[in-house]
């Protein structure tokens, strides 16, 4: 529980990176299916998340 308390900001900005990056795929995706982080769910859920959780990082002292 410690950690979770530790890191709650961390954790918040992967969670909502994880909702920009699938709501990415599915309302702009990639039409042609070439693309490498758009063409799939997946790809583009989890770098969408890794985005969050750096993003939010930058605040933290």
């Amino acid at each position: 529980m410690g950690f979770l308390l530790k890191h709650k900001l961390t954790i918040f900005g992967i969670i909502v990176g994880l909702i920009g990056g699938y709501l990415y795929y599915y309302f702009v995706g990639c039409a042609s299916g070439t693309c490498a982080i758009t063409s799939k769910p997946l790809n583009s859920t989890l770098y969408g998340g890794l985005m969050g959780g750096l993003f939010v990082n930058i605040f933290k002292k």
